[in-house]
């Protein structure tokens, strides 16, 4: 079976950072892409970032980038969102999924990110 559990969520000062993880069991996670989405109050899911199997290309929505950083530890089998410089706007559940963007299954059950003085 398929698992994904997300943590390191919480609330966060403007200008704070995050660090989130996903720990991935139930299939060969280091031949899968990966990507983190989130969604916040009251609207739809968005995808935030995507790594290729490797880590060696990552990709980002353009709300996040240069503040966002994907990577993952196959080792480990681990994907992890560093999430600096986080604004108010960025307070939502974050998934992450395996899979990329355009084609993804499953994700986990998510972990809160809040974002307020």
């Amino acid at each position: 079976e398929v698992q994904l559990v997300e943590s390191g969520g919480g609330l966060v000062q403007p200008g704070g950072s995050l660090r989130l993880s996903c720990a991935a069991s139930g299939f060969a996670f280091s031949i899968y892409s990966m990507s983190w989405f989130r969604q916040a109050p009251g609207k739809g899911l968005e995808w935030v970032s995507q790594i290729s199997s490797g880590g060696e290309i990552t990709s980002y929505a353009d709300s996040v980038k240069g503040r966002f950083t994907i990577s993952r530890n196959n080792a480990k089998n681990t994907l992890y969102l560093q999430m600096n410089s986080l604004k108010p706007e960025d307070t939502a559940v974050y998934y992450c999924a395996r899979g990329t963007k355009a084609s993804w299954a499953p994700k986990g059950q998510g972990t809160q990110v809040i974002v307020s003085s």
